[in-house]
Formats: structure tokens, C-alpha cells, sequence
């Protein structure tokens, strides 16, 4: 299988059935044609073309960093994917709309990471509710994977995890005030 039509879906590498839709230069939202079969399209082609997409049977939707999630509110379980672009690996915004749709906007489906996705990024996608990753096609993807493992346990609480550490962790009973614990 080409390395470019894998993607990782929970924790294992499966075949990618969906293409993703992007604006070529002099495209318009309003008028590009969205090519039959499970396409991803940009958030504003879903704004400009809903009416005719609304009829698709399998429709996703990707949402740029500099984009609103809120755009979708009410809509969300319409979609069979939602993504976020990450236009560089340096750009976080995405992180914070993925947090979102998962704890504001309650959606539920497949929340996938498209763009410059690299393994160190993976862990923490995890975190704030990323469950898919459709990583830089001149990265390995095997390699990438291993990014969901780093680390073995987290501190904070976030999507994935709800109570931090402090809480899940049990603690032996403290001796009471003043007795210092040597049986007088």
C-alpha cells in the first residue's frame, strides 16, 4: 500500500477511503466542483455550497486554524469526518479547535488531523481529541504511530483523560497532626 492513502485511525494504520478537497489558486468556495465519493471539503465550500451537499451521503468537512469551529454548531453529527488543517507544524491554533468541538461543541465522530501532521505532534493531538492523523506523506507513518506512545502517563486533565493525576493517584493515610508517626 503507498504510504499516501494510509492513515492512522485510533492506534492502528488503515487504508484512508477519503480525499480531501483544497482550493487551488483563483478557486472559489462558491463555484469549485466537489468531486463525487467520501470527499472532505473546505468549511467555507460546505458554507457556500450546502444546499447541494446536504444531499451527499458521505460528506466531511475540514476547518482551517485561522477558522471558527462554532461555524458548524448544530451540524456536526451530519458529517462522517471533521478535520483540522495544521498549515505548519508550528502552528497550535488547531489544537484549540479540536478541544472545542470535543468539549463545547460535544461532537463525537472522527476528528482528524490534516496539514503538517509529524509525530511529535501526535501525543498531544490525542489529548485534546484527536482520534485520526493524516501525517506529512514524506514522513513514515509507522514511525509517526510510535508519537502516540511516548508517554505513559499524563498530569493534566484534558479530552482524553478527565481527572488529573493528583486524583487518580491513591495515597497511603497520613499520620494524624502531631503524631509524628513513631507509636507513643
Amino acid at each position: 500500500m503507498p504510504e499516501q492513502n494510509l492513515i492512522i485511525k485510533g492506534r492502528e494504520i488503515v487504508e484512508d477511503d477519503w480525499q480531501v478537497l483544497r482550493l487551488a489558486e483563483g478557486e472559489d468556495a462558491e463555484t469549485v466542483a466537489v468531486p463525487a465519493g467520501k470527499v472532505i471539503v473546505p468549511l467555507q465550500v460546505w458554507l457556500s455550497q450546502r444546499t447541494a451537499l446536504e444531499a451527499r451521503a458521505a460528506i466531511g468537512v475540514w476547518i482551517a486554524s485561522d477558522e471558527r469551529p462554532e461555524a458548524l454548531k448544530g451540524e456536526l453529527d451530519r458529517f462522517g469526518v471533521v478535520a483540522v488543517d495544521f498549515p505548519k507544524f508550528t502552528d497550535g491554533r488547531g489544537y484549540s479547535i479540536a478541544y472545542n468541538l470535543r468539549t463545547r461543541l460535544g461532537y463525537k465522530g472522527e476528528l482528524r488531523a490534516i496539514g503538517d501532521v509529524l509525530r511529535d505532534q501526535l501525543f498531544s493531538m490525542h489529548r485534546v481529541g484527536f482520534n485520526a492523523y493524516a501525517t506529512r506523506p514524506d514522513r513514515s507513518i509507522h514511525d509517526a504511530l510510535k508519537g502516540l506512545t511516548v508517554f505513559s502517563e499524563t498530569y493534566q486533565a484534558s479530552v482524553d483523560e478527565q481527572q488529573p493525576l493528583f486524583r487518580r493517584h491513591q495515597r497511603e493515610a497520613q499520620p494524624a497532626s502531631g503524631d509524628a508517626g513513631y507509636g507513643i
